[in-house]
C-alpha cells in the first residue's frame, strides 16, 4: 500500500513501510526511510504507484476548470477527497482524488484551506478583488518583463529614463521600474552604472560619480540656508604692528592664515603666525555651528569647492589682503644662535595682510640656493630669509626627535580645469609640484609650530581639545596630548585651518579661553574636560573626512583618465611602490600591474596604455621595457 500525504507544504506519495497508532513509516523510491504522522495522511491507496499517481494527478488537474469547480463546490467548508466523488459522479480513483487536491491547493483565489484537505469557497466579491489583483500583478509582470527585454536590447524605456536618479542613489525595490532594471542588470551581468551609460540614461561616467556622492551627501544640494552674520567682528581689538603675508594656491579664497616675522637682536627672531577666527561669530551651538557640523570639512576636487562655512562667514574672516580682520596670533621668539625658543605668546588682535602671495608665482624665484645667499636678488626676501632660517632651525629640532630625515621629495600635481567640473570635455591640466620647494617647506614648518605649540597650551592648562597622534605607526584623533612620531612633536593639535575643518575651528575655542583665562579656562572653555561631545565630533569627523578624502581621489583619478586621454599618452614611465603595485611619476595615479615579475622596490619601468575605463577609474596596461640606472624616463609617449 501507498500513502498520499504532506510534507513541509509539499505533497508526496510513498510506500507505507509500518503503520503504528498515530505514526506511520514510509519509504521513499530511493529507499529513503522517513516518520510521518497520520495527522498529515490524506489517504491510502494500492494504485499506481508514487511517482505514476503525481505524475498522472498533475495532469489531470492542469485540464480542471477552476471556476467550474467554485461554481460546484459547496459553499460551506468542505473535504477535498468527497468533493471528488460529487464532482466526478462516482467513487475517485487515487489520481483523481489528488489531481482534485492539487487543483484546489494551487487555486487559493477560488479557495481558502481550512486545514489538511479541508477548504471553503471564496465569497464572490472576495474572489472578483483577487482575481483583479492577480490580473494586475500578471498585467505588471508582463510590463516588467517588457522593460528588461528593451533594456536588454539597448532600449531605453521611459519610464526607466524617469527614474534613472533613484535607480542608483535610493531606489525603491518594490517598484517595476526597478524590478525590471535589475532583472536586465543580471541578465547582462554588468554593473548597474554600466547599463544606465549604456543605456544613455547618464551622459558620462563623470556625472554618475558626482550623482552617487551628492545625492547620498548633499541631497538638499550644496548651499546654505540664509543667515543673520551680525555685525563686524574684533572691532575693539589692537591692530598688530607687524607686515604679514599668506601663502596659498592659486585657487584658495579661504584664507586661513598668515606670517609675519621680526627681528629682536642679530640672530634672534620673532615669528607670527596668524589664523582667521570664524570662532568669534560660530560659537557651539549656535545656527552656524549647527551648519559647521554638518559639514565638518570643505570639499575640494578639480574645479570644484564645497565649503564648510557660508560664503558671508568666510568673507568677514578670511585674511584678505588690505583689510583688517582679527586674527588668533601666536608669537614665537627664536634665538638661533643657541638654538633655542624663548618665548612664546598668544594674543586675539587684527592684522592687516599686507599681501596675498601665491605659491605657484614663488616657487620659480624663491630657490635653497636664493634663500642662502642675500647678493641674489628675491622677492619678498626680507620676510622670506629669516622665516627660512627659523624653519630650517624647527626642522633640524624635529628630525633630532625622528631619528631620521623626512621624505619630501615626491612630485604632487593641482588640477587646474578650462571648463566646468561637472563637464567630462573640460581641458585638465597637471601642475606638478615638489613637497620640498622652499615656500611649501617654510609654510607647512610654521604651521606645524602653531599646532604643536597651541597643542601645548590647551595640555598646560587642562583644556580639552582634537590632538592627532601617532604612536607605533598608528595615527589616530583623541581628546589627550600624545606625541606624534611621523611629525617628532610632543602633541599636535590641527588649528590652523578653522575656515576650512571643524576639528580646527574646535580647537580654536579653547585656545581663545586658555589664552585670555589661563588656568581658570578649563572653567569656561566651551568643551569641559572629558566631556563626551568631544568623542563624537571626533569620530564623526574622521569618517566624514574619510568619505570626502575618497570622493577627492575618485575624482581626481577621473580627470587623470581624461587627461591621458586628451594628451594622446600611450606609455608612462612608472615607479614600483610594492610587488605590482605602480605609482606614476607624471601623474597622481596608482593602479596594480599583475604579472610584471619580481622587481625591488623603487624599479622604474615603462608600461603601455592600452586602454581606459572612467566608470571603474582603471586603465589596462602592460610592461613594455625596465629602466636602467642609467637611462632616463622623464616624460610620456604619445
Amino acid at each position: 500500500m501507498y500513502v498520499l500525504f504532506e510534507d513541509s507544504g509539499k505533497f508526496k506519495a510513498e510506500k507505507i513501510f509500518s503503520d503504528a497508532d498515530t505514526t506511520m513509516q514510509v519509504e521513499s523510491a530511493t529507499g529513503k526511510r522517513s516518520k510521518i504522522r497520520k495527522n498529515n495522511v490524506f489517504f491510502e491507496f494500492a494504485q499506481p504507484e508514487p511517482a505514476a499517481l503525481l505524475e498522472q494527478a498533475e495532469q489531470l488537474a492542469a485540464d480542471l476548470d477552476i471556476q467550474f469547480l467554485w461554481e460546484c463546490a459547496p459553499q460551506d467548508e468542505f473535504n477535498a477527497v468527497d468533493f471528488a466523488e460529487d464532482y466526478f459522479g462516482h467513487p475517485p480513483s487515487a489520481v483523481e482524488k489528488t489531481a482534485l487536491i492539487l487543483a484546489l491547493h494551487g487555486a487559493p483565489a477560488y479557495f481558502h484551506r481550512r486545514g489538511k484537505g479541508l477548504y471553503r469557497s471564496a465569497p464572490p466579491e472576495i474572489l472578483e478583488a483577487a482575481l483583479a489583483a492577480i490580473e494586475k500583478k500578471r498585467e505588471q509582470a508582463a510590463q516588467q518583463e517588457q522593460w528588461t527585454a528593451a533594456m536588454i536590447a539597448g532600449e531605453l524605456p521611459a519610464p526607466i529614463a524617469a527614474a534613472a536618479n533613484s535607480l542608483l542613489s535610493n531606489p525603491d525595490k518594490n517598484s517595476l521600474e526597478w524590478k525590471a532594471f535589475d532583472a536586465a542588470v543580471k541578465e547582462l551581468n554588468c554593473s548597474p552604472e554600466q547599463l544606465l551609460l549604456d543605456l544613455n540614461a547618464w551622459s558620462s561616467p563623470l556625472a554618475l560619480h558626482r550623482h552617487r556622492f551628492f545625492s547620498q551627501h548633499f541631497p538638499r544640494g550644496t548651499d546654505f540656508p540664509d543667515i543673520e552674520l551680525g555685525t563686524e567682528w574684533g572691532t575693539d581689538l589692537p591692530v598688530a604692528a607687524v607686515t604679514a603675508y599668506s601663502i596659498d594656491d592659486a585657487g584658495t579664497t579661504e584664507i586661513d592664515d598668515a606670517l609675519s616675522i621680526q627681528e629682536l637682536a642679530p640672530h634672534q627672531w620673532r615669528v607670527g603666525v596668524h589664523i582667521a577666527t570664524p570662532g568669534l561669530a560660530v560659537q557651539r551651538d549656535n545656527e552656524l555651528d549647527a551648519i559647521a557640523r554638518k559639514r565638518l570639512s570643505t570639499l575640494y576636487t578639480p574645479g570644484q569647492k564645497v565649503p564648510m562655512l557660508p560664503e558671508a562667514v568666510i568673507r568677514a574672516f578670511s585674511l584678505d589682503e588690505g583689510i583688517e580682520r582679527p586674527a588668533l596670533s601666536l608669537y614665537v621668539d627664536v634665538d638661533l644662535q643657541s638654538q633655542t625658543i624663548t618665548h612664546t605668546r598668544t594674543v586675539l588682535e587684527r592684522i592687516c595682510v599686507k599681501e596675498n602671495l601665491r605659491q605657484h608665482q614663488l616657487d620659480p624665484f624663491v630657490t635653497v640656493e636664493a634663500l642662502n645667499d642675500p647678493s641674489i636678488a628675491l622677492p619678498y626676501g626680507g620676510w622670506l630669509r629669516p622665516l627660512w632660517q627659523v624653519s630650517q632651525f624647527l626642522s633640524q629640532q624635529r628630525e633630532q626627535v625622528r631619528g631620521k630625515p623626512e621624505n619630501n621629495n615626491r612630485v604632487e600635481f593641482l588640477f587646474e580645469l578650462a571648463g566646468a567640473p561637472d563637464d567630462p570635455d573640460s581641458i585638465v591640466s597637471l601642475i606638478p609640484r615638489v613637497r620640498n620647494a622652499p615656500v611649501g617647506l617654510i609654510t607647512a614648518e610654521m604651521m606645524i609650530l602653531a599646532n604643536n605649540i597651541w597643542g601645548g597650551l590647551l595640555a598646560q592648562h587642562d583644556v580639552p581639545g582634537i590632538y592627532r597622534s601617532q604612536q607605533n605607526m598608528r595615527t589616530r584623533m583623541s581628546t589627550h596630548a600624545l606625541p606624534h612620531d611621523s611629525i617628532g612633536v610632543p602633541q599636535y593639535a590641527w588649528s590652523t585651518s578653522p575656515l576650512r575643518r571643524y576639528v580646527d575651528l574646535v580647537n580654536q575655542w579653547q585656545i581663545l579661553a586658555a589664552a585670555e583665562h589661563g588656568v581658570s579656562a578649563r572653567l569656561v572653555a566651551p568643551f569641559k574636560p572629558k566631556e563626551s561631545d568631544l568623542y563624537s565630533i571626533i569620530s564623526a569627523f574622521e569618517a566624514q573626512y574619510s568619505t570626502w578624502n575618497d570622493f577627492q581621489n575618485q575624482i581626481e583619478r577621473y580627470w587623470v583618465l581624461r587627461w591621458l586621454q586628451q594628451q594622446g599618452i600611450t606609455q608612462m614611465p612608472v615607479t614600483l611602490i610594492k610587488e605590482d603595485l605602480v605609482r606614476f611619476d607624471l601623474a597622481p595615479f596608482v593602479m596594480r600591474l599583475p604579472g610584471i615579475g619580481e622587481f625591488e622596490r623603487g624599479q622604474k619601468l615603462i608600461i603601455d596604455l592600452l586602454s581606459f575605463n572612467e566608470l571603474e577609474l582603471t586603465i589596462e596596461a602592460r610592461l613594455r621595457d625596465v629602466v636602467t640606472p642609467n637611462e632616463e624616463a622623464t616624460s610620456p609617449s604619445v
